[in-house]
């Protein structure tokens, strides 16, 4: 497809008028040569290089020349940066189909952790899964994929980097749609934010890469007042890089829970004091509890698959806990919005996402005929999957199929259930790929016998006198 190079360049700049040319119908189209991609390697790459343009993350040995991997990580990521730069209109399509044996009619979409990854190490069949989409199977066919998951506290980027090395596997930061990545959108809604969840910094991190202007963690308020947490003090570590803030004059707009909490006490007491208070201002108490800043989570799994031999808890169930500690306190109900799967807005994203890639590659404005959907949470996975496919903004069929070997147990009966449960994510993708080319066969012979029948008609054929019956 001639995505590859080695060199770095910047990305075309669409208010180049030159590089657009108008069509017939009024659609702009973009004739300019295609942003390049950049190959970083996944030992060494790091946060700034993976935002100085377009980029897949490539393990060492694969670094001499593009892997099977690259057309799909490449072409996502070209999708991604259409989508972000020009909001899906202006895109050059190719005037004729490429040389490829990529396929176009269907798409794969995984969660991570329960399907791929279990306890930072990834499950066995993963890694073969991989290679049966980038062309090591019986069709010679490679199918194009893409990561949803809840997982957050970290960049889609460095999520990109870490999936990698764990698969060994060239990845592009584009094929990765985490629980908050919705929530760049509020940046330019709100100012102060409290971002809680996740290692460390990180979630700052993310927070003021997705735009936020001013990022407040939990430990810049317990630095401002060590009572706040009376059970806990920071540590050295985590008061050097806590910010030094005087919060009797700052009000808090919006709280953002990115990320797993990693300190409960501390998090749901600074969020409950948030909450409680008259517009955010810590120290102050609203008498009637309707003037707290709103309240958002990245996602709400309730347990969720880790090393451990049984499921942990999430930060569904953070939620559930203030839900009954605010209904405690004021005898109010708690309101709060909540982003990733099942939201239908996860998968309504990855739709534009894959469509943009069809448009791009094929010239298909549409998005591929069926998405396959492998997760291993009825509750998340598989009810987002079926809701989405079965509301009114779906335009293709989302086949939802749930494996075993994360947070699902066999002998159980799942709340939501799947179009195919299999052992593991191998299983799930020669599922997925023998039903296409099922489907393939069976739309052949039927186009066979319409031609059959055509010429048939041709040479015997039927007069009105014998549709008269005379």
């Amino acid at each position: 497809m001639g995505l590859w190079k080695d060199q770095t360049c910047e990305a075309r700049d669409p208010s180049e008028a030159s590089l657009w040319k108008s069509q017939p119908n009024g659609e702009k189209i973009n004739t300019g040569p295609k942003p390049t991609i950049r190959r970083l390697s996944s030992a060494t790459a790091n946060f700034d290089d993976l935002h100085l343009g377009p980029s897949v993350v490539v393990p060492p040995k694969h670094m001499e020349e593009p892997s099977d991997a690259h057309e799909t990580a490449a072409a996502l990521e070209l999708a991604k940066h259409q989508l972000s730069v020009v909001g899906n209109e202006g895109t050059s399509t190719p005037s004729t189909r490429p040389e490829t044996t990529t396929t176009d009619n269907y798409a794969f979409a995984f969660d991570i952790d329960g399907v791929l990854i279990r306890g930072g190490r990834p499950i066995p069949e993963a890694i073969e899964a991989m290679r049966v989409l980038n062309g090591q199977n019986e069709y010679g066919l490679k199918v194009p994929y893409i990561f949803l998951t809840n997982g957050g506290g970290k960049t889609e980027q460095e999520r990109c980097v870490q999936l990698s090395r764990q698969l060994e596997l060239e990845i592009s930061p584009a094929q990765f749609i985490c629980g908050h990545t919705p929530m760049k959108e509020m940046a330019e809604k709100y100012k102060t934010v409290l971002v809680v969840g996740g290692e460390g910094e990180k979630c700052r991190d993310v927070a003021e890469g997705y735009g936020f202007k001013d990022v407040v963690t939990p430990g810049d308020i317990m630095k401002d007042n060590e009572r706040t947490t009376p059970f806990r003090k920071l540590t050295d570590q985590e008061s050097q890089h806590s910010r030094k803030r005087n919060f009797g004059e700052i009000e808090i707009e919006a709280i953002f829970v990115f990320a797993d909490s990693r300190h409960w006490g501390d998090d749901q007491q600074i969020i409950i004091d948030l909450l409680t208070s008259k517009y955010g201002r810590l120290g102050t108490t609203s008498e009637s509890y309707d003037e707290g800043p709103p309240i958002y989570f990245s996602h709400n799994d309730i347990i969720w698959s880790a090393e451990h031999e049984h499921t942990r808890l999430g930060m569904g169930a953070l939620r559930t806990s203030l839900e009954a500690i605010y209904e405690s306190i004021t005898g109010k109900k708690l309101v709060s919005t909540v982003f990733g799967k099942p939201q239908l807005g996860t998968f309504q994203f990855a739709t534009r996402l894959l469509q943009q890639w069809r448009k791009d590659t094929f010239g298909i404005n549409k998005p591929p005929e069926t998405v396959y959907f492998v997760g291993d949470t009825p509750e998340s996975d598989i009810r987002g999957t079926n809701e989405y496919n079965e509301s009114s903004l779906s335009e293709n069929d989302w086949y939802s199929i749930l494996v075993r070997t994360g947070v699902f147990r066999e002998g159980t009966e799942p709340r939501f259930t799947p179009r195919a449960t299999v052992d593991n994510v191998l299983d799930a993708v020669k599922h997925g790929m023998k039903r296409e080319m099922g489907k393939a066969t069976k739309k052949k012979a039927m186009a066979q016998s319409a031609v059959d029948g055509e010429a048939m008609i041709e040479e015997h054929p039927i007069t009105e006198a014998a549709l008269d019956g005379t």
